[in-house]
């Protein structure tokens, strides 16, 4: 048996009384919206023969490729995104692979994203497909949250040519919950009061934090559905999972989140990895694999007039075993050289036995665009002299391409 449904509505699923609703009208209203199969819808749009056929996006090349977007019809034979793409063409052999067109999707996705920004400025998009909005103001203009989600999905049908699948809530966790209960083409109300009714017959995984394990874990204690949480005090939780696992449980089927929508302003991180195309073993080339991606990651801070905080290090051993690895540095840096020193000292922990590498990565993050406060060294002339290296190096790029000029450690194996 799968998860019991609130009934449909004429315009989505809603929930709580009217004396509820009248007791909450102050309360934030927030729309999680998210695209159907994305990637696949645009290469149906762009390409109306293939609305017909089982539609998969991704890696075509190589075996180690995987799939990033899967039409609904292809989901049909058990495809899905993170599927190897070797095991998604036996599964569905009649359908259309096609490589992932970046630059097409971010097109789109900006087409949407104006739609949005329509309605209020305060939009968090989480990728180019899905974006939080906090409408909480917006409604002295546009009117209920119900009715500014019915506009939204209606434009990007009507404006893009897409479906979307929107949620409407009073915060980010439930409405988030909202829009995917409907899938392809949602539209689901969850009003203020009706959290815990909306949640309470559904399965508890759809709780944030509770994977595949985690329900395992809750339902040894005969857990099952978000209502079998709510039966139980606040105390009986921490007694079950601990105080943090607990409260956190406690708040979450209860319908209850604070968590704010965060306005796009600048990016929380950067970074850049590779996946080689036969396992690396070789330190030479991993280090110096980490150096050129360090430079790329270093070159987009300065480009964007950011420093960095933290450096992360991303390893994948084959078949599919990953490891991430951060270190939080003493002040914010753009430098190309400290990003891979500190990349380099977190390959020694997150490899200290020689074994084969499939993909490594490098990442920053604890973004800021000033120094403002920071108490650098005063022993800065080793600073000053990579700043200069780093901005010639950036100049004659620009000028002439990434690999006219390369510092002499990435060439010590060459």
């Amino acid at each position: 048996m799968g998860e019991a449904r609130p009934r449909l509505g004429s315009v989505g699923h809603r929930f709580g009384s009217e004396e509820m609703k009248s007791r909450h009208v102050y309360l934030r209203a927030i729309i999680h919206i998210d695209m159907d199969a994305f990637y696949a819808s645009v290469e149906q749009l762009d390409n109306p023969q293939l609305g017909e056929r089982p539609v998969i996006v991704g890696g075509v090349c190589g075996a180690r490729g995987v799939v990033s977007a899967a039409s609904y019809l292809a989901r049909r034979y058990g495809v899905h995104s993170a599927m190897p793409m070797t095991r998604a063409k036996r599964l569905c052999p009649q359908g259309v692979f096609l490589p992932v067109r970046g630059e097409r999707y971010a097109e789109v996705s900006k087409q949407i994203r104006a739609i949005l920004k329509d309605y209020t400025p305060l939009v968090e998009p989480l990728s180019l497909d899905e974006a939080y909005l906090d409408l909480t103001d917006s409604r002295r203009l546009f009117g209920p949250a119900a009715a500014i989600g019915k506009q939204i999905k209606d434009r990007v049908r009507d404006e893009v040519h897409l479906t979307a699948s929107v949620g409407v809530a009073s915060n980010k966790f439930v409405a988030k919950v909202a829009s995917d209960l409907e899938k392809p083409d949602g539209f689901v109300v969850v009003p203020p009061g009706g959290e815990r009714e909306f949640l309470s017959p559904l399965v508890i995984g759809r709780l944030w934090g509770v994977g595949k394990k985690g329900a395992a874990t809750l339902k040894r204690h005969g857990l099952t559905k978000i209502g079998d949480l709510q039966s139980l005090d606040r105390r009986q939780m921490r007694k079950l999972f601990g105080m943090g696992t607990g409260d956190h449980l406690y708040d979450l089927s209860r319908g209850i989140d604070t968590s704010g929508v965060v306005a796009e302003s600048q990016p929380k991180s950067v970074s850049r990895e590779v996946t080689f195309p036969a396992d690396v073993a070789d330190l030479r080339h991993l280090t110096k694999t980490l150096l050129l991606l360090s430079e790329e990651v270093g070159r987009r801070l300065r480009r964007q007039g950011l420093y960095a905080r933290t450096v992360h290090l991303k390893i994948r051993f084959p078949p599919y075993r990953t490891l991430t690895r951060n270190r939080t540095i003493p002040f914010p840096t753009q430098r190309d050289m400290v990003i891979y020193d500190t990349a380099l000292l977190l390959l020694g922990r997150a490899r200290p036995q020689p074994e084969p590498v499939r993909l490594i990565g490098v990442g920053v993050s604890g973004l800021t665009s000033s120094l403002t406060g920071v108490q650098l060294s005063i022993f800065d002339s080793p600073e000053e002299r990579d700043e200069a290296i780093d901005q010639t190096l950036d100049s004659l790029r620009d000028r002439f391409g990434l690999e006219v000029v390369r510092r002499a450690r990435t060439m010590e194996e060459d």
